[in-house]
């Protein structure tokens, strides 16, 4: 499932890089801006690359250039780690080879952790998160390949095989329990990594950076005047903005209907009630900011499940914020959301 970028960056400082270029190597070399921390002293370095199913990027400042350009290397390990541990697309990733053989043993600490995180989520959401879901995807992506959505059937049999209750995780051994279920981590690995290259580049004394790995993660702030802000743009025109939010240290994470869609009305898409096998009806994109950047990704689902309303009231229980929009476009914003 690739995951387009849905957030634009308002930075206030030579703003374009975060939203990567092009598809391709990863892109590395000094980069200066005419900003208040350059006075400062601080030299900021961009790096962008392609993990995980999109293009992700990281902006990083420090007094020296090394040590940032060191720090970066940092990250993309880290980013690179992960994805050999979580991604779809590696036909050689620990996640593929669970899903081939139905059992993983000794389980990587970074897989192991995502997992206990989603199957708590799982638990305490009733189901409205399920990385099971992987059958749901296959049996759309099916359907589409020839020109139709899939029959009635086809997706109570997919449904029959999702199911978190049946996904066993111990730091010993990963099982699925029933044949034919796959995971899939893509609604909740990268703003995962989001979390683990924070804590990297933390490690290497970095204090101001943006991290964009489809979900968005900062430290410290682009100017001492203001802190990072994000521009929320459109579902259904992503250049028209809709609003800008303040990170004020959390995380945010989006999921749309527009990022990869099965109908051309875009009312089945990548997104799916695991007890219905097919997409909530009500909503074309959700955004919650949370502290952590796994747990806001792994949310977005959440919302998307509950609805407008439901989504609305949801969220204080989660101690997060949302801001919703419907099919219709209409948008509203929980109070705990800084709007600039």
């Amino acid at each position: 499932m690739n995951k387009r970028v849905f957030l634009q960056t308002s930075l206030g400082l030579g703003a374009s890089g975060m939203l990567g270029r092009a598809f391709g190597a990863e892109r590395r070399g000094p980069r200066r801006f005419a900003s208040d921390l350059a006075r400062e002293g601080l030299v900021w370095r961009d790096r962008s690359l392609v993990a995980l199913g999109t293009v992700l990027s990281l902006r990083v400042a420090h007094a020296e250039a090394p040590q940032a350009d060191r720090a970066l290397d940092a990250a993309v390990a880290t980013l690179r780690h992960i994805e050999s541990q979580m991604s779809l697309f590696l036909p050689d990733s620990a996640l593929r080879r669970l899903n081939r053989d139905g059992v993983l043993n000794q389980p990587d600490p970074d897989l192991l952790q995502v997992l206990q995180l989603a199957q708590q989520v799982s638990r305490r959401s009733g189901g409205s998160f399920d990385v099971t879901v992987q059958p749901l995807w296959e049996v759309f992506e099916a359907a589409q390949r020839e020109g139709h959505l899939p029959s009635e059937s086809a997706v109570k049999g997919a449904r029959g095989r999702v199911g978190w209750q049946h996904l066993q995780v111990g730091a010993q051994q990963l099982r699925l329990e029933q044949r034919g279920m796959g995971v899939t981590l893509n609604g909740i690995a990268q703003g995962y990594a989001a979390d683990r290259v924070r804590a990297t580049l933390r490690e290497h004394g970095i204090e101001h950076a943006l991290i964009n790995t489809g979900e968005w993660a900062a430290l410290g702030r682009p100017n001492p005047q203001r802190g990072w802000v994000l521009g929320i743009a459109s579902p259904r025109d992503e250049n028209v903005m809709l609003t800008r939010l303040a990170l004020g240290g959390r995380c945010i994470a989006t999921s749309a209907d527009n990022q990869t869609t099965f109908s051309a009305d875009r009312r089945f898409h990548h997104i799916f009630d695991p007890r219905t096998g097919y997409s909530p009806p009500g909503l074309s994109a959700v955004t919650v900011a949370a502290p952590s950047c796994a747990l806001a990704d792994a949310l977005t689902k959440v919302m998307f499940v509950a609805g407008f309303e439901g989504a609305l009231q949801l969220a204080p229980e989660w101690g997060v914020d949302v801001l919703v929009v419907d099919k219709a476009g209409r948008w509203q914003a929980s109070p705990g959301l800084i709007q600039v």
